[in-house]
């Protein structure tokens, strides 16, 4: 199983960026899906996840009204949608799938 992400980069405070997470070699349907980031010092964290059997998804109060995690089962991929962004989202980002047995490599967010 491959996490691949993309999307990260560096924006201005109040810009976009959309990250995406495509998942290879995983021939089930995964429950869960989610984004977590990790900043310099910092514990990692979850931002959003989303599960599919709860059918409900979940955001750390931080990013709640900015950002939107979203799936297409067709492309084995989740989408982080990210606006407004802040400072303190500078951070690598990984997706993770499958109740985080799997996780990506990650990708940096700065915002200045």
């Amino acid at each position: 199983v491959q996490l691949v992400e993309s999307g990260g980069g560096s924006v201005q405070a109040g810009g976009s960026l959309r990250l995406s997470c495509a998942a290879s070699g995983y021939t089930s349907t995964t429950n869960c899906m989610g984004w977590f980031r990790q900043a310099p010092g910092k514990e990692r964290e979850i931002v959003a996840a989303t599960y599919a059997a709860l059918n409900r998804t979940h955001y750390v109060d931080s990013v709640k009204g900015r950002f939107t995690i979203s799936q297409d089962n067709a492309k084995n991929t989740v989408y982080l949608q990210m606006n407004n962004l802040r400072s303190e989202d500078t951070a690598l980002y990984y997706c993770a799938i499958d109740d985080w047995a799997y996780w990506g490599q990650g990708t940096q967010v700065t915002v200045s």
